[in-house]
């Protein structure tokens, strides 16, 4: 018969019996049984807590940790009364989605914001979510109107409420 890996036997000489621990004191392994002396290792079931604490720890160790404030709320979209003057003509009416077709904005999950940097020399009229003080008073001073539709939207509601009773 030829020899191959499939057919391999390995010599009783190089095979060590298990070591039986625990079987009592004339085994030579008995009383701690290997396990030393009290602590979490010496217990029945000590080494898997450590392990698992250790993977947990592990675990947070290779979290990358975020520095910083994290926004609970969706982030506001901002524009500035230069852009609007720049990319509207007289008349215009500025909405949130007339802004995301210009690529001026791209996203408006928490609103867009109107700030006063800048000038405007346009009458126009801007429906947008949130306006600064000062913004709202150079659009206004230039002829235009400055409409909040969510609030519209809620005194509408309000008002239908008080209505019905």
């Amino acid at each position: 018969m030829a020899y191959s890996l499939n057919n391999l036997k390995k010599p009783s000489k190089l095979s060590r019996k298990k070591k039986r621990v625990g079987r009592g004191n004339a085994s030579g392994k008995g009383t701690y049984a290997t396990r030393g002396l009290k602590g979490q290792r010496s217990r029945s079931g000590g080494r898997q807590g450590i392990a698992k604490r250790a993977a947990f720890q592990q675990l947070l160790i290779r979290t990358p940790k975020l520095r910083g404030f994290k926004r609970a709320s969706a982030a506001i979209a901002i524009i500035n009364l230069s852009v609007l003057d720049e990319n509207f003509k007289d008349g215009d009416v500025v909405t949130s989605s007339v802004l995301i077709k210009k690529g001026l904005i791209s996203k408006t999950k928490g609103g867009v914001k109107v700030l006063s940097n800048g000038t405007i020399t346009k009458k126009l009229t801007v429906k947008l979510d949130y306006f600064s003080d000062s913004a709202k008073k150079a659009i206004q001073d230039a002829g235009g109107k400055c409409e909040t539709p969510k609030k519209e939207a809620a005194e509408k509601n309000d008002s239908k409420k008080k209505d019905e009773s």
